[in-house]
């Protein structure tokens, strides 16, 4: 780590390449990087085994304190130290009230041949997920539950978008987060003796409290524009519902996943 005289233009080539990463997946993919923002987030990362090859540091925005919590989180390693201005950091943050802390990093990669999973597995599926926002909140729920796994089949956003970050207050680095397609999850479940519960209103579906979620469980749950396509709904084992008591017949998909799980949770206590 060194530290670098503060770079004070907007059109320096490494902020250039900060905003081509927060603005495009493909950018990120490209490089195998990816954008976290914040000590909380940044330390939580580096606990879990995330490589930083450069951390950016508005020293004014962070801080004595912050940077000496920064130096001590890498130490020994060979992590650059990057100097910014308060103007150029304002370009590159993502959020407000930031603490002047925002890192590249290497995000990892699951598969779900990778997954090592337990006696009695709790995974939270989700299909099609494009809100990072949504994403991120379900990776919180996942990390609060101790979920073995966050499978997204077929996502419409990249499972490190810097706004699921951000959402999940690091959590996406706490939780093995898989991106599958839809038959390759549904042999893979089948195959670990795993059964589905798919979130949804049919007429065949049942309450979920009357749903027995203590063996090898995945809880799978739709988009909230259009739900869960046909064909995976009906591969499912079975379709749930979490019954209403108002005109509204649906709730917010990362809140849903939130009561589903923290059921299964209840009964494996």
């Amino acid at each position: 780590m060194f530290a670098s005289d503060a770079i004070t233009s907007p059109q320096n080539p490494r902020i250039k390449n900060l905003l081509r990463l927060q603005q495009k997946s493909a950018e990120r993919r490209s490089q195998g990087l990816t954008i976290i923002e914040g000590l909380r987030e940044l330390t939580i990362a580096r606990a879990n085994g995330v490589a930083v090859p450069t951390v950016f540091v508005c020293a004014e925005l962070a801080g004595p304190t912050h940077e000496a919590e920064l130096q001590a989180l890498f130490a020994g390693s060979d992590t650059e130290w990057v100097s910014v201005s308060k103007a150029v950091f304002g370009k590159v943050a993502y959020r407000e009230g930031s603490d002047g802390v925002l890192a590249l990093a290497r995000p990892p990669h699951h598969t779900l041949e990778s997954l090592v999973l337990p006696e009695n597995p709790l995974l939270l599926v989700l299909e099609a997920v494009e809100k990072p926002g949504n994403l991120g909140a379900i990776l919180r729920t996942a990390d609060a539950a101790r979920a073995t796994a966050v499978i997204v089949c077929d996502p419409r956003t990249d499972l490190f978008n810097p706004n699921a970050i951000r959402s999940s207050i690091g959590c996406s680095f706490t939780v093995p987060t898989v991106a599958t397609s839809r038959p390759q999850l549904l042999a893979w479940c089948a195959a670990h003796g795993i059964r589905t519960y798919a979130a949804a209103l049919t007429e065949l579906a049942v309450p979920y409290t009357s749903c027995d979620f203590r063996g090898p469980t995945a809880l799978v749950m739709g988009t909230e524009a259009d739900g869960l396509t046909p064909e995976l709904m009906q591969a499912c084992d079975q379709t749930i519902i979490i019954p209403m008591q108002g005109y509204i017949d649906s709730l917010n998909v990362s809140t849903a996943t939130a009561i589903l799980t923290f059921e299964a949770v209840r009964q494996r206590m």
